[in-house]
C-alpha cells in the first residue's frame, strides 16, 4: 500500500464507518495519547520500566498503526500530502544534513 493509497483507505473508514472526523484539536489530542502507548510499550520493552499485568496484552505493531492512523487523519485534514510531503522532507534531510552525523563525534 502506497501512502496516498493509505490516505484514501483512511478518509474512506472516517467518513463511512467513522461518520466523520473528528475536529483537529481533538485528534491531535488523539495522536498524543497515541504516542504515550508506543512510549510505554517501549520504556518497557526496551527500557528499564517493568512490565504490569495490564502491559501483558499490549501490541507495539497495533499501537504504532493507531498512530499512523490518527496522522493520516490530522493529514487529510489539512490537505497534506503525507507522500509529497515526506519526498520534500527526505530531500531537506538529504541537503541540510549531509554531512552532519558523520562528523558527530556522539555517534562515532
Amino acid at each position: 500500500m502506497t501512502i496516498q493509497e493509505a490516505q484514501q483507505q483512511v478518509d474512506q473508514w472516517v467518513t463511512t464507518t467513522g461518520v466523520r472526523y473528528f475536529n483537529e484539536l481533538t485528534n491531535m489530542a488523539i495522536l498524543t495519547e497515541e504516542v504515550g502507548e508506543v512510549a510505554r510499550i517501549i520504556a518497557r520493552k526496551y527500557g528499564e520500566q517493568s512490565y504490569k499485568a495490564s502491559d501483558e496484552e499490549v501490541n507495539l505493531q497495533d499501537e504504532l498503526a493507531d498512530v499512523l492512523f490518527v496522522l493520516i487523519c490530522l493529514a487529510n485534514q489539512t490537505g497534506t500530502d503525507l507522500d509529497q510531503a515526506l519526498q520534500q522532507n527526505l530531500v531537506k534531510k538529504q541537503t541540510r544534513d549531509k554531512t552532519r552525523h558523520k562528523n558527530n563525534e556522539k555517534l562515532k
